[in-house]
């Protein structure tokens, strides 16, 4: 008896276990399912201007007129130093941000950066899809879009 009490404790336990395993592995599918992904798609890369807000303020800075956006303007007109002079600002307001811990904060002036680099690349000359494919290169070669190792 004592024998068929064990072996019923252990299947149970066994059952209790695997079904954990499969909450466990239902609960990682769903954060999965709503991930960010760290580099857009191919299919993202090639999508309308209205699908990536970055991709649509840049080509919303080729038809940029003084008397409609006199500030943006100024900027594109501008020399590639002054508009790198606006990332740098832009980058440490953001990184002041987050040592205060202000998410709102980082929230704003992430957009601001994000503005002054869309206008550095117009600026340069750069279109935003060569960035997107640079990180995909990255993401497909590193398995994340991040910066690239130092070499030896």
């Amino acid at each position: 008896m004592d024998a068929r009490l064990t072996k019923t404790k252990a299947e149970r336990r066994r059952v209790v276990a695997a079904v954990a395993a499969q909450l466990e592995l239902n609960s990682l599918a769903e954060l999965d399912a709503r991930a960010v992904p760290i580099a857009p798609s191919l299919a993202e890369t090639t999508m309308t201007a209205a699908g990536n807000e970055v991709d649509r303020l840049y080509a919303a800075l080729s038809a940029v007129t003084p008397g409609e956006h006199p500030r943006t303007a100024r900027l594109l007109a501008s020399s590639k130093r002054k508009v790198a002079q606006k990332v740098i600002e832009e980058a440490g307001e953001v990184a002041l941000a987050a040592v205060k811990r202000n998410n709102n904060g980082i929230i704003r002036e992430s957009v601001d950066l994000l503005y002054h680099l869309a206008v550095l690349w117009r600026r340069a000359g750069i279109d935003s899809g060569a960035i997107w494919a640079e990180m995909r290169r990255r993401a497909d070669t590193l398995g994340i879009a991040e910066k690239l190792p130092k070499t030896a």
